[in-house]
């Protein structure tokens, strides 16, 4: 039998707070809402059955249990911490989906205090024991709110970290433990795919590393586009050539940058001409950088058909993370490739265009041209 539990606020320890939809609810009025079947009350309150170990609503269809075997809690979050299950019937783990939220924030707060402690990522184990819920259902929520295991976000955690920390340290190895690596060789293992470069050329700004660029004209204003011996590793639109060519220098401060090689500028031309009449994929090698969910998102956007658009929701159902809208925002925000990975194809549910890190406007026209090809195309 499942013992009865206080509303211990264990749960709500790493919030820091309580959860603002709770109400005192004197029992007598809650008991007469589950035999009403209140709906009203369905974020107020839930209720556990003691006799089959699941938790409820109160509007659940089922047939009401004996007073002695009900107990109340005050947010799904607690029913789960006091082992009771969900009905399959009502799914009371839908309702209040806030705190499923507030509760992943928690974690994300956990994981990133550790890493800025220096301290080891926290286990699995760990993050369900200051949250309430199983390893099980920690790994579950924590992948269906953030499209990534707590393991994968720490890692991206941490090597931003030491992304930022090489820039102001003379030592390596210093940043690596300050950012919670318990050994240099550890981090070395998979450095240069977190960084895009080894961690010398990170800390050098680019150093050691050779980045042709060039600038063109489109009709959409100025694009520059540079590439290392990958491939494409930028391509950038604005209204002014110079302020493209300063970010770039901002950027890799320490690279070689080449301006001048007369056979890049066909790449721009390539480029350049796929901006006034797309035709499919870029016929260019990418150099890709980006955490492993950012290049699960690049790849289907580059799946979306020219003169086709989708929401960002179903961008997200696409990649398997229908719950993860946000963090599919993020990373199309994060694009550097403007045109070759096509983020401009992807529009808010209701059909208007959102941000566009190179203009709302610019994003429009280059539908609009897509749009334009595609019906003479049928035609």
């Amino acid at each position: 039998m499942i013992a009865p539990v206080s509303n211990s606020p264990r749960v709500f320890d790493l919030m820091k707070t309580t959860p603002t939809h709770a109400v005192s609810v004197a029992d007598d009025v809650r008991l007469q809402a589950i035999r009403a079947r209140d709906a009203s009350f369905d974020s107020v309150f839930w209720y556990g059955v003691r006799t089959t170990g699941v938790y409820c609503k109160p509007s659940c269809g089922a047939r009401p249990a004996r007073r002695e075997n009900i107990v109340f809690f005050d947010s799904g979050v607690l029913a789960i911490a006091a082992g009771f299950r969900a009905c399959k019937r009502c799914r009371p783990d839908l309702v209040g989906s806030n705190l499923h939220a507030d509760v992943v924030t928690a974690m994300c707060r956990q994981i990133d205090e550790a890493v800025h402690a220096g301290q080891p990522l926290p286990t699995l184990d760990a993050l369900a024991t200051r949250s309430g819920f199983s390893a099980f259902h920690v790994h579950r929520l924590f992948r269906k709110a953030t499209g990534v295991t707590p393991h994968a976000y720490g890692a991206g955690v941490r090597a931003a970290r030491v992304r930022d920390g090489l820039m102001n340290t003379s030592s390596v190895s210093v940043t690596v433990l300050d950012a919670g690596y318990q050994s240099a060789s550890r981090f070395y293992e998979h450095a240069t795919a977190r960084l895009g470069m080894t961690p010398t050329h990170a800390k050098r700004g680019g150093a050691g590393e050779t980045i042709r660029f060039a600038v063109g004209e489109t009709s959409l204003g100025a694009i520059l586009v540079a590439a290392t011996d990958k491939g494409v590793c930028t391509i950038q639109l604005g209204d002014d050539a110079n302020a493209l060519v300063h970010a770039l220098e901002a950027r890799y401060p320490q690279a070689s940058l080449v301006g001048d090689d007369p056979h890049f500028a066909n790449t721009v031309a390539i480029v350049a001409a796929h901006v006034e009449a797309p035709r499919g994929a870029l016929p260019l090698p990418l150099d890709i950088r980006g955490t492993a969910f950012q290049e699960r998102v690049w790849a289907a956007l580059t799946a979306i058909p020219v003169g086709r658009t989708m929401t960002y929701t179903e961008l997200a159902t696409a990649i398997g993370q229908p719950t993860a809208v946000r963090a599919v925002a993020s990373a199309c925000a994060a694009n550097e490739l403007a045109i070759a990975i096509p983020c401009h194809r992807v529009i808010r549910a209701t059909g208007e265009l959102s941000g566009y890190r190179w203009g709302v406007e610019r994003k429009a026209q280059l539908l609009q041209r897509e749009h334009r090809l595609m019906s003479m195309r049928e035609c």
